[in-house]
């Protein structure tokens, strides 16, 4: 059979599960004839080779023996795409398998959605280590890797080390003051940089005028007992820090450290839109959720609004699920991929008959291994409960969980790593948001919730009975664009078959939603805040003094309160569903102030007057042509001021510029009145009276 041009095979791994091939084939419309295999990767190994000579694309239902079937494919004429995907753990191995054909369906089509690829970043390392240690296992450490990297040692404690019969790594002393940089690119700050004397005879000893410096490194193997140089330093890539007092961690790391030389590529995790940021505006700080999250420190305020260092991030996404206004988007996968994928779970088993499905989103390096020790040791997952892959789990924010909610999902369970209990702050934050939001809506208060449980048999625990509120009704709605026309196309649908359709719902104080109110009698339309105001929520009119506001596309940034000089503005977090919600209403508007000279229109009457009321009692404004200044425009204003022969700052008029011609006329004007007075008093030239 086939669905959506790619060949679909599945196998009933030797009897072990029950394949209904005509209802699964039925339930994802598939073409073609149903044909359920029993021991693919084996006895039926050349059935699955002669689908593969076809050319077209596959979709394998079986990830044990993907290995297997990579193989197969590279010796057949013309190799196939091959795409598989796991429905014997998931679904298959389970006492509700007889069941399963809805969920089975729904596994299948969403793995044959095409998702596009992630950008990369490429990281270059040459294999230079730097090893920092208290004593001399960071020495030992050293020479066991110094065949297969270059190596340099910091002994950074006082313990006496006794100095190494041969010299062949060179070994320093500092003390360390700080590090920045990831793999390929590390920057160490030395103090007391000093090199071993190599008289060193009982004890090593080193240089005592230690100097100040930076050691450059693309990889850090770090054996101290002092605090790690990063934080959440397991997520920086090419930072090692075993315990140095168990051998077998210090052998683990230098077995991975020897394979770090190359290059190396990492997923782009978060796509960023400056234009889109609430940071800052004019130096006034508004959001910081995205920093104030970011576990690793790859985000740094950058003017209005921030950077994010691809190299450092390490794909946690918490600061995609928290940014209000989606200027921060989880490119793992890219695009909207992950809202297809679940669009094409959660339709599908609605679709084949399936009700009131739990979807259990979780991450393969912890979800995965959870979900195969059930399906192999306990009663596997129920069969309304839908695995939801993803990258991260903190990738996912109120955006994905109301988006589930519009597609039917009746419970969400985010599978949560219990070494990122901390990290998963920001997600119970989002998922308590959403509660709110459905509770409201009267669909019931606990949709979402988190498992961060090591145990499997406690995660199986969790899972319970449907919930007791009604059915979320299942939605078509393709969820595309940013992050609030997502939400939008979501809450809109949930509204609709509301139980409580509430034109209003209150927020906690901190929710990407809401109003601002605004004490209009203490405004004066400076319009500061729609300069600040980075969705244009709120906006000014450019024919007349006029001040307008769409809660629609309020984030609850608070920069337009941080920025109004007359302090009338406070924030009202709630999530409306009224009309007016969706469009700019004014808030307030006045007749312009015209100018008493050329009758120009310019301010307001409320910000003149306010001008005019704070400096009328000024020395500089006490005489009332300086006050008719204030209500003139800026031209008028100007002219007035060049006019007014008494200005304060009026200096004593200026001499008129002399050239030689004046001075020439002069003397010639001169000589003439000289030359008439002679003739005045009968006196001829060279005669004295």
């Amino acid at each position: 059979m086939k669905l959506k041009e790619r060949s679909v095979l599945i196998c009933d791994c030797e009897g072990t599960m029950p394949l209904d091939g005509a209802a699964v084939a039925k339930a994802i419309g598939a073409a073609g004839e149903p044909w359920v295999a029993t021991q693919l990767c084996r006895a039926q190994l050349g059935e699955f080779e002669k689908v593969a000579r076809g050319g077209s694309s596959l979709l394998v239902a079986c990830t044990q023996e993907a290995p297997l079937f990579l193989e197969a494919l590279g010796e057949t004429e013309t190799p196939a795409d091959a795409r598989f995907t796991n429905i014997r753990e998931r679904a298959g191995w389970s006492k509700d398998a007889k069941n399963a054909t809805p969920k089975i369906a729904a596994l299948l089509a969403e793995a044959a959605v095409d998702v596009p690829p992630t950008p990369a970043v490429t990281m270059t390392s040459k294999g230079v280590l730097l090893v920092l240690g208290d004593d001399e296992r960071a020495i030992d450490a050293a020479r066991q890797v110094a065949s297969r990297l270059e190596v340099t040692v910091i002994v950074t404690g006082d313990a006496e080390i006794a100095p190494p019969r041969v010299m062949d790594v060179p070994v320093f002393k500092g003390r360390i003051k700080s590090a920045e940089g990831r793999l390929g690119a590390f920057q160490i700050a030395i103090e007391g940089f000093a090199p071993a004397l190599p008289s060193s005879r009982d004890v090593l000893r080193f240089e005592r005028d230690g100097k100040i410096g930076t050691s450059v490194a693309d990889l850090v193997l770090d054996l101290r007992s002092a605090p790690p140089l990063f934080s959440a330093w397991k997520k920086r890539d090419g930072y090692f820090r075993p315990d140095a007092g168990d051998p077998a961690q210090v052998q683990k790391a230098l077995l991975d450290l020897t394979d770090m030389v190359g290059a190396f590529e990492k997923p782009r995790y978060v796509d960023y839109d400056a234009s889109l940021c609430a940071h800052a505006r004019s130096k006034i700080v508004g959001c910081t959720r995205c920093l104030d999250h970011c576990p690793t420190g790859a985000i740094a305020p950058d003017g209005d609004s921030v950077k994010i260092d691809a190299f450092i991030c390490a794909g946690c996404g918490t600061c995609a699920s928290v940014c209000p206004t989606g200027a921060a988007t989880y490119g793992v996968p890219a695009a909207d991929g992950l809202y297809q994928r679940l669009r094409a779970l959660l339709g599908t088993y609605l679709k084949a008959g399936g009700t009131r499905p739990a979807l259990l989103v979780h991450d393969p390096r912890h979800g995965d291994p959870m979900i195969d020790a059930l399906a192999r040791f306990g009663d596997g997952l129920p069969a309304d409960v839908l695995p939801f892959a993803v990258n991260e789990v903190t990738q996912i924010g109120v955006d994905f969980l109301l988006v589930a909610a519009g597609y039917g999902a009746d419970r969400v369970i985010a599978v949560v790593p219990p070494t990122l209990r901390e990290e998963g702050d920001a997600l119970r934050r989002e998922i308590e948001l959403a509660n709110t939001v459905l509770a409201g809506l009267g669909f019931g208060d606990r949709r979402f919730s988190v498992a961060d449980d090591a145990d499997p048999d406690a995660l199986s625990g969790r899972f319970g009975p449907p919930s007791e509120a009604v059915a979320l009704p299942y939605g078509d709605f393709l969820a595309v664009g940013r992050k609030r026309a997502v939400m939008k196309l979501a809450l809109q649908h949930l509204h609709k078959h509301a139980p409580t359709p509430a034109d209003s719902i209150p927020l906690a104080a901190g929710a990407p939603f809401g109003a601002v109110d605004i004490n209009v009698a203490g405004c004066t339309l400076c319009l500061a805040c729609v300069g600040a105001c980075p969705t244009g929520a709120l906006k000014d009119n450019p024919n007349k003094p006029q001040l307008s506001f769409a809660e629609e596309s309020c984030v609850q940034c608070g920069l337009c309160k941080n920025t109004c000089p007359e302090k009338v503005i406070s924030l009202v977090p709630r999530l409306s569903f009224l009309e007016a919600a969706y469009t700019h209403q004014v808030v307030k508007e006045e007749e312009p102030f015209l100018c008493v000279r050329c009758g120009k229109a310019f301010g307001t009457k409320a910000s003149i007057e306010r001008m005019i009321g704070k400096l009328q009692g000024h020395s500089m404004f006490s005489g009332g042509a300086a006050l008719d200044r204030l209500r003139m425009c800026e031209t008028c204003r100007v002219v007035a001021m060049m006019e007014d022969q008494g200005h304060p700052f009026a200096g004593a008029p200026r001499p008129a510029i002399r050239t030689t011609e004046d001075y020439l006329q002069e003397r010639e004007e001169m000589r003439k009145a000289a030359a008439a007075d002679m003739t005045a008093k009968g006196l001829k030239k060279g005669e004295s009276a």
